[in-house]
């Protein structure tokens, strides 16, 4: 790490990102961060979170444009979120981290490993689920961002209630989320 990152890094995280402490006495050994798929919160990933923090702190970061980042701007590309999200903690007084993402929180799992790296918090794992390669996103369709196209693809997805999807405030909440989360993923190239 030089100097400049050691000025420039912050001593505390950010109130968005959801920590669940170590549930053991054994020392501290790193942490896990966990990176949820798009248009989700991290309240979502609460459970997995406290399933994880067994042998370790775990943090859940929560994207732009959802919950309490509801007024953040989106980022422009999955970097820039990746970027945004390891300049929020210190992330290297906790590593070693081990990383988990889902779906496109895959390939925002894969960009703050690189950050990480190359900012000296040692990344120990990476951990992916129903994600594509990075090398491979940019070749992929492009993701609706239509709040009709985006609701669409959310009810073929299957695992959202209908009645949460027909109900028009959580609509426009999800439709928001994942609008900033598709345009981020549709302009990505690794």
């Amino acid at each position: 790490m030089t100097s400049n990152n050691l000025v420039t890094a912050p001593t505390t995280f950010a109130p968005w990102i959801k920590r669940v402490a170590q549930r053991d006495d054994a020392p501290r050994s790193g942490a896990t961060v966990v990176f949820p798929h798009a248009g989700a919160a991290a309240a979502s990933y609460r459970e997995l979170a406290s399933a994880l923090a067994a042998g370790r702190d775990t943090y859940i970061v929560q994207y732009p444009q959802r919950a309490d980042r509801l007024t953040d701007p989106a980022p422009d590309t999955v970097h820039d979120l990746a970027l945004g999200l390891f300049d929020a903690g210190p992330w290297a007084r906790v590593a070693p981290l081990r990383l988990f993402g889902h779906s496109m929180g895959a390939v925002v799992a894969f960009e703050f490993a690189r950050i990480a790296q190359s900012r000296g918090a040692a990344v120990q794992r990476l951990w992916v689920s129903a994600g594509p390669a990075p090398c491979t996103v940019s070749d992929m369709p492009v993701l609706p961002t239509s709040d009709d196209g985006m609701l669409a693809d959310v009810a073929d997805l299957g695992g959202t209630d209908p009645a949460l999807l027909a109900d028009e405030e959580f609509a426009e909440l999800l439709a928001t989320a994942m609008r900033a989360d598709y345009q981020a993923i549709n302009r990505y190239h690794c």
